[in-house]
């Protein structure tokens, strides 16, 4: 009975030792990392390229050709955040898949919870840092110097972008990892996880909101009568509430993803409306 019990031991100790989750591991997630946007897609956007980031370290972790299965469909839900900064979030889900495949209790749900409540926030940062800061700063660099005729324009350029990007995702992988193994054991532990789900979700579709009403522009060139004491209607659904055309619009496309319409189809109907709005001078 004693030597049962020391073989079952002896075994849970092999199989930790087979999911342990090496530099190695890190630096493979780390180099397909920079394939994100090679695949993007109007539907899941980044979700085939996360999940050949993550391909190496499943097959690792799962064994079991349907617990692997399942794996590959988690990560296949969409995905899309700063392509600079999602190491942070493969580094948690790595994390958590080693989690999910050391414990029978852990919830696999919260694994896509956590990428859906946290991409929102973290392009926010993102975007304003990479695209919003460090490009222009590049770029001003870099055109000053070519301006002049200097062959260093274009290399600092490169150089003044990619290698703080390069540098700080790197980082982020093991960085997020870290949290996953630490910080999100002991939120989930606490009771605190929900949440923080909650919370992240909140922000993300603020940070989304604002998007839409800075991104989406919807004009209407028509006036109501005429002369001079002609008034603008675009001024008057400004004076209703400002952004109102984007909102309505964002809530036509949204309804029509709820309905089942494919994301191509949609942007079809949107280039036809467009198109056809400004033809009949409805649209500016």
């Amino acid at each position: 009975m004693t030597t049962m019990k020391t073989s079952d031991q002896e075994q849970v100790l092999e199989d930790l030792e087979q999911i342990k989750v090496s530099n190695k591991d890190l630096n493979r997630i780390f180099w397909r990392s920079f394939q994100m946007e090679f695949s993007w897609n109007y539907e899941r956007q980044m979700n085939m390229a996360y999940t050949y980031a993550m391909i190496p370290l499943l097959k690792k972790l799962y064994k079991n050709k349907e617990d692997l299965s399942q794996a590959l469909k988690r990560h296949l839900e969409f995905f899309n955040t700063t392509p600079h900064i999602v190491t942070m979030m493969l580094g948690l889900s790595a994390a958590m898949e080693k989690q999910n495949a050391e414990s029978k209790d852990f919830d696999s749900s919260t694994i896509n919870s956590v990428k859906a409540s946290l991409m929102g926030p973290l392009a926010g940062l993102g975007d304003s840092f990479f695209w919003g800061t460090l490009r222009l700063i590049a770029t001003g660099v870099g055109t000053s110097l070519a301006l002049q005729g200097n062959i260093l324009g274009p290399i600092l350029f490169l150089l003044v972008f990619n290698v703080p990007h390069i540098l700080i995702r790197f980082m982020l992988t093991r960085l997020g990892f870290k949290m996953g193994t630490g910080f999100l054991q002991r939120l989930q532990q606490s009771g605190t996880m929900e949440s923080l789900t909650f919370g992240a979700a909140i922000l993300g579709l603020m940070v989304i909101g604002g998007m839409s009403a800075s991104m989406i522009s919807i004009g209407v060139p028509l006036k109501i009568g005429s002369g001079e004491g002609a008034a603008p209607v675009q001024d008057i659904l400004n004076n209703i509430m400002p952004g109102l055309l984007p909102l309505a619009a964002f809530g036509v496309i949204y309804w029509l993803l709820g309905k089942g319409f494919k994301a191509t189809t949609i942007l079809i109907g949107i280039a036809l409306v467009g198109i056809l709005g400004v033809w009949a001078g409805i649209l500016g």
